[in-house]
């Protein structure tokens, strides 16, 4: 009677029928981001990121809560992030990600909320509020181009003042007057809406 055999496989470390498959160098291997690297882009990088999610969530705590579980996610994916130069990227998206998510559990919550809670906002004042950022945003558009770069990337974007002058290409002094000017055109602006 006929013994029959299993075919021979191909694996990682053996090659056809138990022969030593060439090892690959180390050229060949990406590292992957390392912990440290995550560290660093930690440090530098936290408050940045808790400023997106803030863009596309309201209130602080998720905001906290999505930027540290992206860190969480990309610390156990790093070995997949090969390039390290790749690794703020790769937050931000999960950061956008878990956002979108975060949002789709509050709209599927806000439906299947029946009525409203007693200490909600009136009507009245989610429209006072909606009519104060209507007129921050106009009163933005009219300021001077610069005037109006140097605020936003200074307040929206919290940026630091050295920070601002070197994505502008202009002095720190520059950037103080800028942002002065801004900020009492703005003034003037609001009262005159009030």
């Amino acid at each position: 009677m006929p013994v029959i055999a299993p075919m021979p496989t191909r694996s990682r470390t053996t090659g056809v029928i138990g022969i030593p498959a060439p090892r690959e160098s180390a050229d060949d291997v990406a590292a992957g981001t390392t912990v440290d690297h995550l560290t660093e882009t930690y440090r530098a990088h936290y408050r940045s990121l808790l400023g997106l999610a803030a863009l596309l969530l309201d209130d602080t705590a998720s905001c906290e809560d999505v930027v540290q579980e992206a860190f969480i996610r990309v610390h156990s994916a790093r070995n997949r992030v090969r390039d390290p130069e790749k690794t703020l990227a790769y937050l931000r998206q999960t950061v956008v990600n878990l956002s979108r998510s975060a949002l789709r559990r509050r709209i599927l919550g806000l439906k299947l909320l029946s009525k409203p809670m007693p200490d909600m906002a009136s009507a009245e004042e989610g429209a006072y509020d909606q009519l104060e950022r209507d007129a921050l945003i106009k009163a933005m558009r009219g300021l001077q181009r610069r005037q109006r770069e140097v605020l936003v990337l200074r307040y929206f974007a919290d940026m630091t003042e050295a920070q601002v002058a070197e994505t502008l290409g202009i002095s720190l002094g520059s950037v103080k007057a800028y942002g002065s000017r801004g900020i009492a055109a703005l003034r003037v602006a609001m009262e005159a809406t009030a």
